[in-house]
């Protein structure tokens, strides 16, 4: 079995949710809850100014360079914390990798269209090439490498991103069949994929311990069956968990399996 290592990064200044502060105890659990792992902790910047994201960006980039061979889980934290990881990727795998955006939300907001503007709902747009500057990849994923799965909370200039700019959009229903996901990822034409997970995905009926839930939404099984198939088809690049915001011990009791089975290569 090759080794795993979970990067804790326990940013939440990208959040918007008025209980962000939460997100810190959660990538410490959740860092606590991948099995067997190697664990690196990223220090974060204080504020949340781009250039103090991007300073735990490049953090989180350094700690990258540290972790052995195998896979590498990131957590955190707000979906902030995947940018460095992403474009990590993206630097090894260029063309070869595609993204999986597990999301109740687009996070495809530009500075300029953001109503809150929170990093956390602009990071996937930022991992295109638009965004605040001192966020930009060094080499940006073209949308058409992009599936964005399981989002049902768009606004409407991401909407209108998801329309226009060639990404593939599934809603929960898209998913009830893993093999529509598997065929997404291939039409790409990637053999490598990045998945992302922000826990609002799932239903928060299920799930609750979110800042910004949406109603409908993945069950945890769903979740599994879907990303064990990814890895079954093609290479994974790595994997990020966000936006756990612990408040029912009865979340936490469903999440702990959830995320080792995951997380076990």
């Amino acid at each position: 079995m090759s080794q795993v290592t979970v990067i804790e990064v326990p940013q939440w200044q990208g959040s918007s949710s008025p209980t962000a502060h939460r997100l810190r105890d959660g990538a410490k659990l959740l860092a606590e809850m991948v099995p067997n792992a190697v664990h690196l902790r990223v220090d974060i910047a204080d504020g949340d100014a781009p250039a103090d994201l991007a300073t735990t960006a490049g953090r989180t980039r350094a700690a990258l360079a540290q972790a052995p061979d195998g896979l590498v889980v990131t957590v955190g934290g707000d979906c902030g914390i995947d940018l460095a990881p992403v474009s990590a990727a993206l630097d090894r795998y260029g063309d070869r990798l595609a993204l999986v955006w597990f999301d109740a939300h687009g996070d495809l907001n530009t500075p300029g269209s953001s109503p809150s503007g929170a990093f956390h709902g602009m990071v996937l747009r930022t991992l295109t090439g638009e965004g605040h500057d001192a966020l930009l990849p060094e080499h940006p994923i073209r949308p058409e490498r992009i599936v964005l799965a399981g989002a049902r909370d768009l606004d409407p200039a991401e909407r209108d991103f998801a329309t226009s700019s060639g990404l593939t959009h599934l809603g929960v229903t898209d998913l009830s069949d893993p093999a529509t996901l598997v065929q997404a990822v291939a039409d790409t034409g990637a053999d490598v994929v990045y998945i992302h997970i922000d826990l609002d995905v799932l239903d928060p009926a299920t799930f609750a311990s979110v800042g910004v839930p949406a109603p409908g939404g993945l069950l945890p099984d769903d979740l599994l069956k879907l990303v064990r198939t990814l890895t079954e088809h093609f290479e994974l690049a790595g994997i990020g968990i966000t936006e756990y915001e612990p408040s029912r011990p009865e979340d936490q009791l469903l999440l702990a399996p959830l995320i080792a089975n995951l997380t076990t290569p």
